[in-house]
């Protein structure tokens, strides 16, 4: 079984960026811990990050061309204002799994709003780097 993991804009800053919402863990950290965790549940996960919102959306659209079973994405800001990507994701045709490491219900008003959660099969929020281990079992589970 073959995962990707996406990182969209400011996560490569974790670790830096607002500590006492995000902690101090990096995206490097997080995505160590993903691919190990993966490697116990018997999942190759391979993990990208960008900035670039028309980046996420190419690397979505290769994802059945480079065999990946499933999608595990943090997308960021980009979850709450993101048309293209939410096309991208259903267009992909593989199951998703959307990830935020706070909770996105209780913060800003415009954060409750996800425009990717209807395409993808289910969301983590609120475990901090946590949120991301959760994601892959629930995955992992889903396509078993």
């Amino acid at each position: 079984m073959k995962i990707l993991l996406i990182n969209g804009a400011n996560l490569n800053m974790l670790g830096q960026r607002e500590p006492e919402k995000y902690g101090h863990t990096t995206l490097k950290d997080i995505e160590e811990k993903v691919i190990a965790r993966g490697k116990e549940l018997g999942a190759e996960v391979n993990v990208w990050q960008s900035n670039h919102e028309g980046n996420i959306v190419d690397k979505i659209q290769t994802l059945k061309s480079e065999g990946y079973d499933g999608l595990l994405i943090n997308a960021g800001g980009y979850t709450h204002t993101s048309v293209v990507i939410r096309d991208a994701i259903a267009a992909a045709g593989i199951p998703a799994v959307e990830i935020h490491m706070t909770n996105i219900h209780a913060r800003e008003e415009f954060r409750h709003t996800s425009l990717l959660s209807g395409v993808c099969v289910g969301q983590v929020v609120g475990f901090k780097d946590l949120s991301y281990t959760l994601a892959l079992e629930g995955l992992v589970n889903y396509l078993k």
